[in-house]
């Protein structure tokens, strides 16, 4: 069933924007692709390893963005002019970034103490990491976010000559990078931090995944359990997104997965190519915001907040049961709407008999959390969970890390092992974050200029000067922000350049913390539907054959119903019901009749919405039915007593029009 249909021209696009994602990544062969190969299984062990024991946080963070940096540079070609040839510039660099990291850790406490007045040698170095760091965003990410650290980079040492309330005193070249590169508050702290832990982890465990079949799976699962009928393949990519998703994080590699099987279903039951792309789109952009791994963005959320991940993805079941909600009430109404084709699709096999064979995959998607609520570690959690992927993998030979005939001696030690699925999934897991590691590098140059200048605190005052001090007026400007930034960088990069200039300025008009960064790190995911960075959607087109822009509206219009919901998380108090009150600690004291109620009102909400923008319900919607059900939807999402008594009203008078006129339609005509 989970066959891909995939042509090879519409693979090279695929290929391509999967490249515009990651990086544009030489395909070396021969010896030169078993080392790098080996570089990058070697840096998984590590992380593996520093994730069970003790290593030093300095240590940890220099010795990971030297790796990085040297698979960036040898991997990541300078120009499409020089792919797949390793030039001696490329190789140069790679070795600079080993000399960084054995500078940093052989200078000890001096060199860390020296910061504020570092020596000549410090600051060629410094600059010589900071240039390193802007080629490696260049090579993996594209100039946008390039010039975007620069930007910030210039404000630093420029921005005394800037006006009133945007100056400040000014950094000089040596205080600059020194603060940078010698402290663990610029390139070395929080992201950097997070990425060379939490990230670089759950990347592993979801290439363990991968490699043991989990994928193909809970595609099958999916298709099975939602059964084979037309209504079902909407349900089946609305699950099967979610499953896939969910350890993937990745909105482009779920709807390419997914949309590899699929499309030719939606194509077959009468799903026109630029809204079954806009449906696949919008399943993989919800693996962003999908337990247990989300995107990389949410492990920052922990990290800027000093709390759990365990508290993160508490935050992150109601808001994505809403999303997937939403998509399925699309879905539901899509099959009345556009009067879809009976017809039947055999899976091979029964929900029940995959579970029966393959029930270890769910083991490994839930272990992460089990680990957490016992009392684990993030850490520990995610490394005892990629144990117990690769464990629980070998229980059959069509999934086992290590092949059975391996075992037995029937296949060449050395050669055997290095085809195995366990060294693919350990360079897989390594490769994966290379693109993200650089990013959060770079995001450490955006907040160090930020800690040293204050600009989130100026740039807080002058959103809420602008919105009069109104709570909705500076909620609407925050959404805005984070949209045009995420219009020119990736979720990762927008979340923490707005998390450090926009989210105090709704912090500072008494929103929670946690409340403030959700609100951010949701926005951030959504901006992904717009180009340039509409990535899913694009990639969606390709498999679908249809026109990109299309596809990328045909995704707005399906992610559109739960695009109001981060509103509820900040305009009122018992908005925060919606993130269960922020903490395993506050929600034991929670009220859950509050907590029950305040997502009803937005699960309706959500439905308004779907059946004003779809212009269909039961039935096909008038125009004042249309207005009435998204003034509906708006009202319910807006945290108010009189707001929720005109939602509802709104919402029961369009249900009984509809149902009237269904009642109607069904009569047999007399004549």
């Amino acid at each position: 069933m989970s066959e891909s249909s995939i042509d090879r021209a519409t693979q090279q696009k695929l290929d391509e924007l999967i490249r515009q994602e990651e990086g544009d990544a030489n395909d070396y062969r021969g010896i030169l692709a078993v080392f790098l190969t080996l570089c990058a299984v070697g840096m998984s062990i590590f992380h593996l390893y520093a994730a069970y024991e003790i290593v030093p946080t300095q240590i940890l963070r220099t010795i990971h963005l030297a790796i990085v940096l040297f698979l960036v540079f040898l991997t990541f070609p300078l120009t499409s002019r020089f792919k797949n040839r390793l030039m001696w510039w490329d190789l140069l660099i790679a070795c600079f970034s080993i000399f960084v990291a054995f500078y940093i850790l052989n200078g000890g406490d001096d060199f860390t103490d020296r910061n504020t007045d570092p020596l000549p040698l410090d600051i060629a170095i410094g600059v010589g990491l900071i240039l390193m760091i802007l080629e490696g965003l260049r090579r993996t990410n594209g100039m946008i976010l390039v010039s975007v650290t620069i930007l910030f980079i210039l404000y630093a040492l420029f921005g005394n000559y800037l006006p009133a309330p945007w100056t400040h005193k000014g950094y000089e070249i040596g205080r600059f990078v020194g603060f940078m590169y010698m402290t663990l508050e610029g390139i070395y702290g929080t992201a950097l931090d997070v990425s060379a832990t939490l990230i670089i982890l759950f990347t592993i465990f979801g290439a363990f995944l991968q490699f043991t079949g989990a994928g193909k799976f809970f595609i099958d699962f999916s298709f099975a359990a939602m059964g084979g009928k037309s209504s079902g393949v909407g349900r089946t990519i609305v699950l099967s997104s979610f499953l896939l998703g969910g350890p993937s994080g990745s909105g482009v590699a779920t709807t390419v997965t997914v949309g590899s099987v699929a499309a030719p279903m939606l194509d077959k039951v009468g799903y026109e190519k630029n809204a079954a792309g806009g449906l696949l789109a919008a399943g993989g952009l919800g693996a962003i915001i999908s337990p247990p791994v989300l995107g990389a963005a949410a492990f920052l959320i922990a990290d800027f907040l000093k709390i759990s991940y365990l508290d993160v993805l508490l935050m992150a079941c109601i808001p994505t049961i809403l999303f997937y909600l939403g998509l399925f009430i699309m879905v539901e109404i899509d099959v009345r709407k556009y009067g879809m084709k009976k017809m039947s699709f055999e899976a091979a096999e029964s929900a029940w008999s995959l579970t029966k064979k393959y029930w270890f995959h769910f083991f490994s998607l839930i272990s992460i959390v089990v680990f957490m609520m016992i009392g684990f570690s993030p850490i520990m959690s995610v490394f005892w969970a990629t144990i117990v992927s690769a464990a629980t993998s070998m229980l059959r030979r069509d999934t086992a890390i290590i092949s059975y005939d391996w075992l037995r001696g029937r296949e060449p030690f050395f050669k055997g092992l290095y085809q195995s699925n366990l060294v693919k999934a350990l360079a897989n897991g390594s490769n994966g974050v290379l693109s993200i590691a650089v990013t959060c590098a770079g995001a450490g140059l955006i907040v160090g200029t930020v800690t040293l200048t204050g600009l989130g605190l100026k740039f807080s005052s002058i959103v809420i000067e602008y919105a009069g001090g109104s709570l909705l007026l500076t909620a609407i400007f925050t959404g805005l922000v984070v949209w045009v930034v995420g219009l020119a960088v990736p979720v990762t990069a927008s979340y923490i350049i707005c998390a450090v200039i926009a989210a105090p300025a709704l912090i500072n008009l008494g929103v929670p913390d946690f409340a403030a960064h959700m609100f951010i790190f949701y926005y951030a995911v959504l901006s992904e539907v717009s180009p340039p960075t509409a990535l899913s959607p694009f990639a969606a087109a390709a498999i679908c054959k249809g026109d990109p822009y299309k596809t990328t509206l045909q995704t707005w219009k399906y992610v559109a119903p739960a695009i109001l919901v981060p509103f509820m998380f900040v305009l009122g108090d018992e908005g925060t019901s919606l993130l269960l009150m922020g903490s395993t600690k506050a929600l034991a004291n929670a009220d859950w009749l509050q907590i029950g109620w305040i997502t009803f009102t937005a699960a309706i909400g959500i439905v308004c919405l779907a059946g004003g923008l779809q212009g269909w319900f039961i039935e096909k919607t008038h125009i004042l039915e249309r207005t009435i059900m998204v003034i509906a939807g708006v009202a319910l999402t807006y945290p108010d007593n009189w707001a929720d008594v005109v939602g509802f009203a709104g919402f029961t008078l369009v249900l009984i029009t509809q149902l009237m006129r269904r009642k109607r339609n069904m009569q047999p005509s007399t004549s």
